[in-house]
């Protein structure tokens, strides 16, 4: 059977969400699912179509989300299995007053010091694991996220502020759900990269029921 996914993007225009969307569909049709891309909130009243989801994939920086659309994307991940996946700002930025979907994606950004630019190396944790396996460190040039993060996540790639390892790439569950959580991806270009984009395929696949 087909896998489904569902992609909504929107929020803050500085992160170029409808490319970036559109870049992760390509990747899931590539890997053979059908993929529904959206630019509405509204894609989430729909608790029935969210259930039948496989793989839900939020592009949407800041702003602000209904209860009625909240509460069934919840509850589609947490009762339902339904998997959800995301890098940067469009999923770890997202809905700044909703503490449940902050439980739930493991973070919450934080600050970016020295905003876009920043040169840092991203070091991956497991060459062994399946979303990194193969996987050298590599150099990003670009915004250095610092957030706050839950203990309980799997980390699987980490970058260094001072003496803090801060988590870049990480996995948890909620209820049946998988989550993954990349914190790459700017504008468009860094999630093309290699690198990057690697890292998406994976954690998309590996998130989704």
């Amino acid at each position: 059977m087909t896998k489904q996914a569902l992609i909504v993007w929107g929020g803050w225009d500085g992160h170029q969400p409808e490319e970036v969307g559109e870049i992760l569909a390509s990747v899931l049709r590539e890997e053979g699912f059908a993929v529904e891309v959206s630019n509405t909130l509204d894609s989430f009243r729909n608790a029935e179509r969210l259930a039948s989801v496989d793989l839900i994939v939020p592009v949407w920086t800041m702003g602000t989300i209904e209860k009625e659309q909240l509460a069934p994307l919840i509850a589609a991940v947490k009762e339902g299995g339904t998997g959800i996946a995301g890098c940067h700002g469009g999923m770890g930025d997202t809905f700044r007053n909703e503490t449940e979907y902050q439980y739930m994606v493991g973070g919450q950004w934080v600050a970016h010091p020295g905003n876009d630019g920043v040169t840092y190396t991203v070091r991956i944790k497991d060459d062994k694991h399946p979303l990194t396996e193969g996987m050298s460190d590599f150099v990003v040039v670009s915004e250095k996220y610092y957030m706050h993060v839950d203990p309980a996540n799997q980390v699987h790639a980490v970058t260094d502020f001072d003496q803090v390892e801060m988590p870049v790439v990480w996995t948890k569950t909620y209820g049946a759900g998988k989550v993954y959580y990349n914190s790459l991806g700017h504008q468009a270009n860094i999630v093309r990269m290699p690198e990057t984009l690697e890292l998406m395929r994976r954690g998309m696949l590996w998130a989704a029921r």
